[in-house]
């Protein structure tokens, strides 16, 4: 059965940092990601502005980044 679920697991390159991680594309509940709040705008955001999956450090920085952008000190 691990066999199994790791096949569904990918190494992918952040699109911003181009660090390695793990995309659990296979079981998405359980993907770094899903544990990031984003609106739909953010989200939408980030698909316009990037390619591919981003880290979850790096959602979190643009997240914070779209938020600068939308509403400035």
């Amino acid at each position: 059965m691990e066999s199994q679920l790791s096949d569904k697991h990918q190494h992918a390159a952040c699109a911003r940092c181009h660090r390695t991680f793990e995309c659990r594309v296979g079981s998405i509940n359980f993907c770094q990601c899903q544990s990031i709040q984003l609106t739909d705008d953010q989200q939408q955001y980030i698909r316009s502005t990037y390619q591919g999956c981003l880290c979850a450090d790096c959602l979190l920085a643009v997240r914070t980044e779209y938020n600068h952008l939308i509403h400035p000190l």
